[in-house]
C-alpha cells in the first residue's frame, strides 16, 4: 500500500524515468496520434453534422451560418490547443486538468475534473462503439438485430489491443487513422475544384429534414449550433492526460502530437463546413452529411465506399482514445489515494491493466443497457469533457498568475477566453440536453467525487492504523502459538507443521472428527510418526470443517495465553489449471470461517505438485 504522492512539480523540464519498463513500448509522435486522436479525428463525422441540423431549423438561410459557427469552433480548438500544450510542459506526469485543478484550484475542484473526465472517458467509449456499429448496420441491415453482440464484440477487440500495450494498439490503429484521415482531405482538396456535386445519388429520396416554419437565426440558435458542434473537440485532452505513454523526450513528442492533431481536426472541420456551403448541401433522414460530401465530391463510386468503410472502422476504434487516457488518470488517481491503488499497478508493455479492465467492463454495461443504440448516448456526450476543459482553463490562468513567467498576461488572457468560451459551452450544452438525459450527468458527477473523498478518508484510516509516514514503537518479541488444521500424515502435513515451527513459539495440530474409526487411525499413526507437535481432536457431529475450527481458535484467544494465533492451512498447488477442480477446497472453507468468525492470522502455504 502506498502513501499519497506529492503534487506534480509544475515544471517544464522532463519528468525523471522511473525505469519502470522499455522505452519499446512507449509511443512515438506519430504513434500518439493513431492511438490517442481516434475520438477527435472521428467526430469530424458527426461534428459538422450537429452543426447543420440544429441549423436547419432557421430553414436554407441558417444553414449559410455553417461556416461561421464552425470557424468559431476551431478558433476554440486552437485556444485549446495552445493551452494543452502548456499543460503538457507544465505537467508532464498525465493527468491533464486533473493535473491543473489539483496544483491550483483544490482538491474538490480536482476531483470534479476527474470525475468529468472519467465520465466523458466511459461515454466516449459506448459512443464510438455503437456509432461504427450503427454505420455498419445501416449498410448491412441485416445485422440489425445483432448490434449489442457486434458492439460487445468490438469493445472485447479494443480492450485485447489494449492488453497488449498501447504502442502496439497505436501500430494496430494507424492504418485505419491514416485512410480516414487521407480520405476526408481527399474529399476536401477534390471538392474545392467542383462547380457543383458530381453525384447526389446517396441523397435521393430521402425526405429533407429543413424546418417548413423557418425560425429567425438569433443568438440562442446560433449558440446551440456551436454547442452541438463542439462535440467534434472532445479527445482533444487526451494527449495531455498520457503523456507518460510516450517515448523519451515525452514532453516534446506530446506536445508535437497535440499541434498535429489540433492542425488536421481544425483542417478537416473548416473544409467540409466549406463545402457545405459549396455544394449548398440539406440534411435529409437516412443518410449522414459525411456521406454526401463524399458523394458529391467524389462520386457514387469506389472513393464513396472507401470513406463509408474508413468511417465505420475508425468510430469503432475511436474507443481506444479513452483506453490510452483513462487508465493514466486512473492511476494518478489511485496514487493520491483517490481509488483504489490496484489502478496503479502496470504489467508488462506498461499496461494499466486493471484501468483496461475496468473501463471495459463498465462499458460493456452502458452498450448492454442501451441496447446498442447510439442516440440514447449521445446526449451525455460531451458535457463531462467541458466541464475538464472549463476547469483547466481557469487552473491555467492561476498557474501563469503565480508563476509569471515572460509572456504570462498573454498567455493567462489565451486561457481566459478558452475558458470563458468552453464555460458557455458547457452551460448551453447541459441545458439544451438536460431533460435528454444530461441530467444523469449533472447526477453523476458530485457522486463520483463523493466516492473519491470516501476513499480517500478510508485510506486515511487505514494510514492512521498503520502509523504511516510516523517512525513506529520497538522491535518485540510475542508469544505465538500456530495451528495446524490436519487430516492426514502426507508430505504436505509435514511441511506444514516444518513451517509452523518456524513462525511461531509453539505448535499445535488440529483435526475435525466425523469418524471415531477415522480418529483412532490417524491417532495410532500419529504417535508412530511422532513429530514433535501435539495433535488437538475436535469432535463434530455435522460434518462442518471450517466453523469448528474458528469456535476451537476463539476459545484459544479467550484463554488469552498468546499474544498473538495464527493459522497455517497446508494445501495443494494443481500444476494445471484443470486439476483444480479435482480438489476439495477445504483449504478455502476453512480460509472462509476463519476470517469471517476471529481475529487469528491466517496462512495458506501452498505445495506445488
Amino acid at each position: 500500500m502506498s502513501s499519497a504522492t506529492s503534487t506534480p512539480a509544475v515544471t517544464a523540464d522532463e519528468p525523471p524515468d522511473t525505469g519502470a519498463g522499455d522505452e519499446r513500448h512507449r509511443l512515438t509522435a506519430m504513434g500518439g496520434l493513431a492511438a490517442l486522436s481516434l475520438d477527435a479525428m472521428a467526430s469530424v463525422a458527426y461534428g459538422p453534422e450537429s452543426i447543420v441540423l440544429v441549423l436547419a431549423a432557421a430553414g436554407s438561410y441558417g444553414l449559410g451560418f455553417t461556416l461561421p459557427v464552425t470557424v468559431a469552433i476551431a478558433v476554440l480548438l486552437a485556444v485549446l490547443v495552445a493551452s494543452y500544450r502548456q499543460v503538457i510542459a507544465a505537467f508532464p506526469d498525465g493527468g491533464g486538468s486533473y493535473a491543473v485543478a489539483k496544483a491550483h484550484l483544490g482538491r474538490r475542484t480536482a476531483l470534479t475534473a476527474a470525475a468529468s473526465l472519467v465520465i466523458d472517458y466511459v461515454l466516449n467509449v459506448a459512443v464510438s462503439v455503437t456509432a461504427g456499429v450503427a454505420a455498419l448496420t445501416s449498410a448491412l441491415p441485416g445485422l440489425y438485430g445483432d448490434r449489442v453482440w457486434l458492439c460487445l464484440g468490438v469493445l472485447a477487440l479494443v480492450t485485447a489491443v489494449n492488453l497488449r500495450g498501447i504502442a502496439e494498439s497505436a501500430r494496430w490503429f494507424m492504418v485505419p487513422t491514416a485512410v480516414f484521415v487521407l480520405s476526408i482531405l481527399a474529399i476536401i482538396v477534390v471538392g474545392l475544384f467542383r462547380d457543383g456535386p458530381v453525384s447526389t445519388e446517396a441523397a435521393a429520396g430521402h425526405a429533407s429534414v429543413l424546418a417548413e416554419n423557418a425560425t429567425a437565426v438569433g443568438a440562442l440558435l446560433l449558440l446551440k449550433s456551436f454547442a452541438a458542434g463542439c462535440s467534434a473537440l472532445t479527445g482533444v485532452e487526451a494527449v495531455a492526460n498520457a503523456v507518460p505513454s510516450f517515448r523519451t523526450p515525452r514532453v516534446k513528442r506530446a506536445q508535437h502530437t497535440e499541434v498535429a492533431l489540433g492542425a488536421l481536426l481544425g483542417v478537416m472541420l473548416i473544409g467540409l463546413a466549406v463545402l457545405i456551403g459549396r455544394f449548398h448541401l440539406q440534411p435529409v433522414d437516412g443518410v449522414t452529411v459525411l456521406a454526401q460530401l463524399a458523394d458529391a465530391s467524389l462520386g457514387h463510386g469506389t472513393g464513396f465506399y472507401v470513406v463509408q468503410f474508413a468511417t465505420v472502422v475508425l468510430l469503432g476504434l475511436a474507443a481506444n482514445t479513452s483506453f490510452g487516457g483513462l487508465p493514466v488518470l486512473m492511476d494518478l488517481l489511485a496514487r493520491d489515494n483517490h481509488l483504489p491503488h490496484v489502478f496503479a499497478l502496470r504489467a508488462d508493455r506498461q499496461v494499466y491493466r486493471y484501468g483496461v479492465l475496468f473501463l471495459a467492463a463498465v462499458s460493456a454495461a452502458l452498450l448492454a443497457g442501451s441496447g446498442g443504440d447510439v442516440n440514447s448516448l449521445v446526449p451525455l456526450f460531451s458535457i463531462g469533457v467541458f466541464v475538464g476543459f472549463t476547469i483547466c482553463q481557469v487552473g491555467m490562468v492561476r498557474h501563469w498568475h503565480l508563476h509569471r513567467p515572460d509572456g504570462w498576461r498573454r498567455k493567462a488572457a489565451l486561457n481566459g477566453f478558452g475558458a470563458l468560451l468552453t464555460g458557455v459551452a458547457t452551460v448551453v450544452v447541459t441545458g439544451t440536453k438536460f431533460t435528454e438525459g444530461a441530467w444523469g450527468i449533472v447526477v453523476a458527477l458530485p457522486l463520483l467525487v463523493v466516492l473519491f473523498e470516501a476513499i480517500h478518508r478510508s485510506y486515511g484510516r487505514i494510514g492512521e492504523r498503520l502509523e504511516l509516514g510516523r517512525v513506529p514503537g520497538a522491535v518485540s518479541r510475542r508469544r505465538s502459538l500456530v495451528v495446524v488444521p490436519v487430516t492426514a500424515i502426507t508430505r504436505l502435513t509435514r511441511d506444514g507443521l516444518s513451517a509452523a515451527l518456524s513462525l511461531g513459539d509453539e505448535v499445535m495440530a488440529v483435526t475435525v472428527v466425523h469418524d471415531p474409526a477415522d480418529a483412532e487411525a490417524l491417532r495410532r499413526d500419529w504417535e508412530l510418526w511422532q513429530p514433535g507437535v501435539p495433535l488437538v481432536e475436535i469432535p463434530e457431529d455435522h460434518r462442518r470443517l471450517g466453523p469448528p475450527i474458528a469456535a476451537f481458535v476463539n476459545r484459544l484467544g479467550e484463554e488469552r495465553a498468546y499474544d498473538r494465533l495464527t493459522v497455517l492451512i497446508p494445501e495443494v498447488e494443481p500444476a494445471h489449471w484443470w486439476q483444480r477442480a479435482l480438489q476439495n477446497r477445504g483449504g478455502a472453507v476453512i480460509d472462509r470461517a476463519l476470517r469471517r468468525h476471529t481475529d487469528a492470522v491466517v496462512c495458506r502455504l501452498r505445495m506445488r505438485m
